[in-house]
């Protein structure tokens, strides 16, 4: 066995270069080149493991040794080439991932196992993050078999993704990230949808229904241009009704939702504040007949939205609002009348800071509509014309805005408040003889005054805890 004075000696020059550890030489017994084998002693029989050695593939190492050794030998050459250039000195070249070992024997027959891991070297791609991206100085490199594995912290999602992409152009696919974003990961959405419909409808119509009987015949004048409003006035003579109808008709909608969802940085998250409706849609069948299946359609107001959270409180929105209704008109479709679908849609990716807002609006529709009915020659007639025909004017117009403001969010403290924590159930004497659908809070009773605090006498000996 070697004694304290090479090993100390082999250690501190393996730790100067850092490419083996111990490499201990122990006794082993050499058999002649006769028929008589000489005797094996208990400590020429032992063999030593040394600790293991790493090695990059396509790079050399050199082993330098305590003790001289004649003859090496490598378990798999394609992992590694082993090569004694003197007795002290020993050639390493990495060639492929794998595990192998290499065994020593020195002269009088002592034998030390070394074995080796060739893996990839992670240096390489650790320089080129420090270059790449300097700020990010808690980012390791490290290789596991034919993976390189990337451990640490980084500031934001993007940041890893960034290195994630920088390993995978080193060892391509066979990356594991095990990288912890420091900043905060959950962004919280306040959405407002602000919607107003004005509708303006003017309408002007006549009817005229005449009739005389001569001898035994009956001539009779009809044209009936009404617009099937509410308002008209009627004058009946005899078998002669004249008829006039008007409109006037003004409609104001509006539609409001403020929802507020949260997502994690580099998830999506959705709102739908409507319901859904079943539309029939024909569909080929066997032998070329169609089939009628029911689809299902939403309607009401949506968002969908992906957040990713950047260095800093900055986050990158990538939004999708949606204003889905349902047409009062619908449309037909083989004598049944199908609902039609009126939708609203925007699409964007911004960037904002925590807490600021930017708003999507504008003039969505303006829609002006004009239609005249009329009889023809005597509904062109200047004045008297107006009897013979009905006149229609109709203007739409559609105003839509939706603000969108990111916060970054944390958990909610235990103290927090609730929409019926103040609620406070009416009483049956409230309810019915007042009329209240909340009832009133208790009185809460006066507090009596904290009395003064006693003065210890100066002469009372001191008992208990004692403040000092």
């Amino acid at each position: 066995m070697m004694n304290n004075k090479n090993q100390m000696r082999y250690g501190g020059m393996l730790r100067a270069l850092g490419l083996a550890a111990l490499l201990a030489l122990p006794v082993m017994p050499v058999h002649a080149a006769t028929t008589a084998a000489k005797p094996v002693t208990a400590a020429a029989a032992a063999i030593e493991f040394a600790p293991q050695v790493s090695a990059s593939i396509g790079k050399s190492a050199l082993l330098r040794l305590p003790a001289a050794a004649s003859r090496v030998s490598v378990g798999d050459k394609s992992i590694a080439d082993v090569i004694l250039l003197n007795p002290k000195e020993i050639y390493l070249l990495g060639k492929k991932v794998g595990t192998t070992n290499i065994i020593l024997w020195n002269r009088s027959g002592q034998s030390t196992v070394i074995d080796v891991n060739v893996g990839i070297d992670p240096s390489a791609l650790q320089a080129q993050l420090h270059k790449l991206m300097p700020d990010e100085k808690n980012i390791k490199v490290e290789a596991a078999a034919d993976s390189l594995v990337l451990t640490g912290t980084v500031a934001d999602t993007l940041k890893a993704a960034r290195a994630v992409e920088l390993a995978e152009a080193f060892a391509g696919k066979k990356v594991v990230n095990m990288l912890k974003v420091t900043g905060a990961q959950q962004v919280m959405l306040e959405v407002k949808i602000a919607e107003v419909q004005k509708n303006v409808l003017d309408q002007l119509g006549a009817s005229i229904n005449a009739s005389r009987t001569v001898g035994g015949g009956t001539y009779s004048f009809l044209a009936n241009f009404l617009t099937n409003a509410n308002g008209s006035i009627s004058i009946t003579r005899g078998n002669n009704v004249y008829t006039v109808d008007a409109q006037n008709k003004d409609d104001v909608i509006k539609i409001l939702a403020e929802p507020t969802i949260m997502a994690i940085s580099g998830q999506e998250g959705s709102f739908l504040a409507g319901g859904k409706v079943y539309i029939t849609v024909a569909q080929p069948g066997a032998g070329g007949v169609a089939t009628n299946t029911l689809e299902e359609k939403e309607f009401g107001i949506a968002l969908k939205f992906t957040p990713t959270v950047l260095e800093g409180d900055l986050v990158n929105l990538k939004v999708a609002p949606e204003v889905t209704e349902i047409s009062q008109t619908g449309f037909v479709s083989g004598g049944t009348t199908l609902p039609a679908m009126n939708t609203r849609r925007a699409a964007t990716t911004v960037q904002l800071h925590d807490g600021q807002s930017f708003a999507i609006a504008g003039l969505i529709k303006n829609t002006l509509t004009e239609s005249v009915s009329r009889f023809p020659m005597l509904g062109d007639l200047p004045i008297l014309g107006a009897l013979f025909r009905s006149s229609s004017f109709q203007n739409d117009k559609t105003e839509l805005l939706i603000v969108i403001t990111p916060r970054l969010v944390k958990p909610l403290s235990p103290d927090y408040a609730l929409p019926t924590d103040n609620f406070i159930p009416p009483s049956r004497g409230e309810f019915f003889l007042g009329g209240k659908m909340e009832g009133s809070a208790p009185a809460k009773p006066a507090e009596p005054a904290a009395p003064a605090p006693a003065q210890p006498a100066a002469d009372a000996a001191p008992s208990g805890f004692e403040m000092k």
